[in-house]
């Protein structure tokens, strides 16, 4: 290690800071959403908005400047991207109105892109021998402080205002900038090439038509004619990128690396994970607020469903690190594995019993243990496919499809248990389960670290 550099662990001290600061302004709001739409009068349509801007903004943000980092530097982007985010925040803590919220959020959405340039900058500046585990760490801090947003969404509404679901990370994501731009030291590994505008447009506007559509489906309807048009127009348009991407020289998405066994895998598995994962979000703390008098639920307060998810956050912190290991002992197949049947299993064991609180406990505890083994294993199967100057561009859609099968699975599920019944959860609980089962199939597909180097399927770095 160069001895003029940064101490790698101080990189990714600053790495965590910022991944869990987006972490968590991905999902304190969600639980505070009734508190927000009622202090702003506003509207559930237009309070939805709040979650589906952000998510909208995230998924387009997050490829693009993936590839912005591999073209101009990492470190350059990363910093670009937290000034922007913390723009965003401030906007968002700010706001008193829900359109300037919304807006917030929206430009918020940019730190979609903190995770593949962390791996990204993991990747060039550890040690060969930290990489994975360096990797996995970050992986675990993106469910971590996805289960955490939820745990302290309810203290911070209940005792102080939606305004400091904004303040507290404002202030993690100006600190990480700044520490950022002092000291993480700029990567030479460039993939110097153009700007592909027409192929950040044509993903732009599939990710848009798909996501608004299934945001929306629960109330407009499944088959109605408006969401059934958007994802038509999806299809299209996707068909439509994957020819054009496929065409150009310098494409923001090489299809070519799309169409490697070991990324289009790890993809499949993350879309199928992204669903299970997302569903518990949304599933079991409607579940456990409902009132234990009608025979469901236990009569939870905000507070107290967050801390049916607790075991979930802890776990993942646990197991993350382990994946790291894992992946550089036996290879990153194994606790991918690993990871998708400990998430079945805890949904399958929820739908089937689900009539007390150390049901949900033992769930929400197998869950955080499944996904921190697959969500590290995932971005280093990713990283370990492809060449390091594509690493943010690949990662990043890795993350993409992760929060295409989050949107599907929690609006799925939102619809299924729209009408409160015991059947309508342990319904919703088995479709989670079924869809983690196929990722399962789907992780015993991706080549293993011996066959990759047979098959040529891991890319020389030169």
């Amino acid at each position: 290690m160069d001895p003029n550099r940064p101490h790698y662990n101080l990189t990714f001290a600053i790495l965590a800071v910022a991944g869990i600061a987006f972490a968590l302004l991905q999902s304190l709001v969600a639980p505070a959403l009734g508190a927000i739409q009622t202090d702003l009068h506003t509207s559930t349509t237009a309070v939805a908005w709040i979650i589906t801007g952000y998510l909208l903004s995230a998924s387009v943000a997050t490829p693009v400047v993936g590839r912005l980092g591999d073209m101009f530097g990492k470190k350059r982007m990363l910093v670009v991207t937290l000034a922007i985010v913390a723009a965003g925040t401030l906007v968002a803590a700010l706001a008193t109105k829900v359109g300037v919220l919304i807006a917030g959020r929206v430009i918020q959405g940019a730190g979609g892109a903190i995770f593949p340039l962390s791996f990204a900058i993991i990747r060039d500046e550890f040690p060969r021998e930290r990489v994975a585990t360096g990797i996995a760490l970050i992986s675990g801090i993106l469910g971590v402080g996805g289960g955490l947003g939820i745990v302290l969404a309810g203290p911070i509404t209940e005792h102080l205002s939606y305004h400091w679901l904004f303040w507290f990370p404002l202030g993690a994501v100006a600190l990480a900038a700044v520490a950022a731009q002092v000291v993480i030291p700029e990567s030479p590994i460039r993939s110097p090439g153009r700007i592909d505008w027409a192929g950040g447009a044509l993903l732009s506007a599939w990710l848009v038509a798909l996501l608004v559509g299934v945001s929306e489906a629960p109330s407009w309807g499944w088959g109605s004619p408006r969401v059934l048009g958007l994802f038509a127009a999806a299809a299209v348009l996707l068909v439509l990128w994957v020819r054009v991407e496929g065409a150009v020289d310098g494409a923001l998405v090489d299809m070519r690396m799309m169409r490697l066994h070991g990324v289009w895998t790890t993809n499949l598995t993350g879309l199928l994970l992204g669903f299970g994962m997302y569903s518990s979000f949304v599933l079991i703390p409607e579940f456990v607020e409902l009132p234990s008098s009608g025979g469901l639920g236990f009569g939870a307060s905000v507070t107290e469903a967050g801390i049916f998810l607790l075991p979930s956050t802890v776990a993942m912190l646990l197991v993350s690190p382990l994946a790291g290991r894992l992946s550089n002992t036996v290879g990153s197949r194994v606790p991918l594995v690993a990871g998708t049947a400990l998430t079945a299993a805890a949904y399958a064991f929820l739908a089937a019993e689900h009539g007390s609180p150390w049901n949900v406990y033992v769930s929400t505890g197998l869950m955080g243990a499944g996904v921190g083994f697959s969500f590290g294993a995932m971005a280093n199967l990713i990283v370990e496919a492809v060449r390091p100057e594509e690493t943010g561009v690949a990662t990043g859609m890795n993350t993409i499809v992760r929060t295409i099968g989050g949107a599907l699975g929690s609006q799925v599920s939102a619809s299924i248990v729209a009408v409160a019944s015991d059947s309508a959860y342990t319904t919703a609980f088995a479709v989670s389960a079924g869809a983690v089962l196929v990722s399962v199939l789907a992780s015993l597909s991706v080549p293993g670290r011996r066959s990759r180097v047979e098959l040529g399927l891991v890319r020389s770095p030169s």
